[in-house]
């Protein structure tokens, strides 16, 4: 029988098929669409739901439900002794709360990782989990050493509409409307397990300078990298449907911030997507553990 198992959610950006190749699972993170369930990577294309989110359809969130993740634990356990569950952030879901209390019936066999955690450093924390489960850790070990960098990674986002923030109740209609009329491009962060208005931009372009600059600031502050070019952290980078964009910021990236290696963009999973809408980007970084 093999050892640990890591399991993440669809939060962490890792879709399906690459979850096989790694080896690992993912439980798919549920939300409706004018009233009927979907579950990401598994019922809908990308394409499919920003069609659905530009013709306004009504879309909303929800958390796995709690047989479906303790029947994967189950099915797991049959071929592993222990599991890392790496779930997305506590701050922004009762989901890992849950998990947490369900964990309490598997007599320490299912580890739930709180890191506060979410998308790009989310998927760092699963690739930090594999490699310490390659290392022989035990899935305790596992999950006290991710919960003690919980804190060793930042966030910077910025949106191309606030129609969406403005539609899920995040933001007055007044602010929405002031905001689209001064064309202004709010940049947000995520540190540990608080989202939170950072700058205001009046383009992209400052936007994503904006956010650059932030994570400069932050290497040379709170990552031990003095030059702030990355030589502590993973960097990576994330973004909503406009592929070319993401593109061109990722490479953007790697200029800035050239030891940290090679930049990953990825898409933002479908569950964040909804909330800020299309042309997002982000970048975001972890302290590479020792």
């Amino acid at each position: 029988m093999s050892k640990v198992a890591i399991i993440t959610d669809s939060n962490s950006g890792i879709v399906q098929e690459e979850a096989d190749k790694l080896g690992i699972f993912v439980v798919p993170m549920p939300f409706y669409i004018n009233g009927e369930l979907y579950f990401e990577g598994i019922s809908l294309t990308q394409d499919e739901f920003y069609e659905l989110l530009k013709n306004d359809a009504d879309i909303s969130t929800s958390m796995p439900a709690v047989g479906d993740l303790t029947d994967l634990w189950d099915k797991v356990l049959k071929d592993y002794e222990e599991i890392v569950y790496i779930p997305m952030s506590s701050g922004l879901s009762s989901s890992t709360q849950t998990a947490i209390i369900l964990s309490d019936d598997y007599d320490g066999r299912v580890q739930v990782v709180d890191n506060q955690r979410i998308s790009i450093t989310q998927r760092m924390s699963v690739f930090d989990a594999i490699r310490l489960s390659e290392e022989g850790k035990s899935a305790a070990d596992i999950k006290a050493i991710l919960e003690a960098s919980k804190f060793e990674s930042s966030i910077y986002i910025t949106i191309d509409t606030l129609k969406y923030l403005k539609k899920g109740g995040r933001l007055t209609p007044a602010a929405a409307a002031l905001g689209t009329i001064l064309r202004i491009k709010p940049v947000l962060t995520i540190q540990g397990e608080k989202l939170d208005s950072f700058a205001k931009a009046r383009t992209m372009k400052q936007a994503k300078q904006i956010m650059i600059e932030a994570m400069k600031e932050d290497c040379k502050k709170r990552f031990n990298d003095p030059e702030g070019l990355g030589s502590t952290v993973h960097m990576a980078g994330a973004y909503t449907y406009d592929e070319k964009a993401a593109e061109s910021y990722r490479q953007d990236i790697e200029k800035a911030f050239p030891m940290s290696g090679e930049v990953v963009m990825m898409p933002l999973s479908l569950s964040v997507s909804c909330h800020i809408g299309p042309g997002a980007l982000a970048i975001g970084c972890a302290r590479r553990l020792s």
